[in-house]
């Protein structure tokens, strides 16, 4: 099984690839979502895609962007999969709203606790027992003293205005769309995915069974079968 999550993790696109061009948006810095012939996008990537021929997948703060991206910097896609996105207030979870008020004190915490917290919050994503080779590369890019400063300051960054701005423009969405959600989500859950899913005109919700926020991690098969339906139906 955990080859199977490694393929996806790496080169799903191996499956994508006949479907024009499919650009993968996930948060800056975020790592093991989509990555080589998916062409992962950051914000400033996004903001190039001007043309209808582009298909975005977008997990987490990439959902925000790739919304952000599309009524406000009015940049048209040609379908749009929103994969447990951050979309809708509130969000957030206890330990990410307790870290905004506290960023200073947890940057400067000695690096064995640290250590033990990334891989504690990571997992609380992941419904499945995650081994640790498989989480290694959620956790690595936060560790060391650049690592550490990083990941709370990331999360002190996180400000619901930049949902709450573009929230009200969700009935404006104006291309196939396809809402997925981890039904076991403990970050933001499944109800947001049908609040969305109403909030988008057309737009298909699928939740998914034993899935946590790590989707792709806990139901890559699903992800993908989800996938390909979607961008079957919208190619003909």
């Amino acid at each position: 099984m955990a080859s199977h999550h490694s393929a996806f993790l790496h080169d799903p696109s191996s499956l994508l690839l006949r479907f024009a061009r499919v650009w993968a948006i996930r948060a800056a810095g975020r790592t093991g979502c989509f990555a080589r012939h998916a062409k992962p996008a950051s914000l400033g990537t996004a903001r190039s895609l001007g043309c209808r021929v582009a298909g975005v997948v977008a997990h987490d703060f990439g959902g925000a962007t790739a919304l952000r991206t599309h009524l406000l910097g009015g940049k048209d896609f040609r379908t749009l999969t929103l994969i447990d996105p951050v979309a809708l207030s509130p969000w957030g979870s206890p330990f990410v709203r307790h870290v905004r008020q506290h960023e200073a004190a947890f940057s400067g915490l000695p690096d064995y606790i640290h250590q033990a917290i990334v891989p504690a919050y990571v997992r609380g994503a992941v419904r499945r027992t995650m081994p640790d080779e498989e989480l290694h590369p959620y956790v690595r890019p936060w560790l060391g003293t650049t690592g550490q400063a990083a990941f709370y300051r990331q999360i002190a960054q996180m400000d619901q205005r930049y949902t709450d701005e573009v929230a009200p423009l969700y009935s404006r969405v104006r291309c196939p769309s396809l809402v997925l959600w981890g039904e076991d989500d403990q970050w933001i859950p499944a109800a947001r995915g049908l609040e969305l899913q109403q909030a988008i005109p057309g737009a298909t919700l699928q939740v998914v069974p034993r899935a946590g926020h790590l989707v792709q991690e806990d139901a890559p098969e699903a992800v993908v079968a989800a996938l390909l339906g979607f961008l079957s139906n919208e190619r003909t």
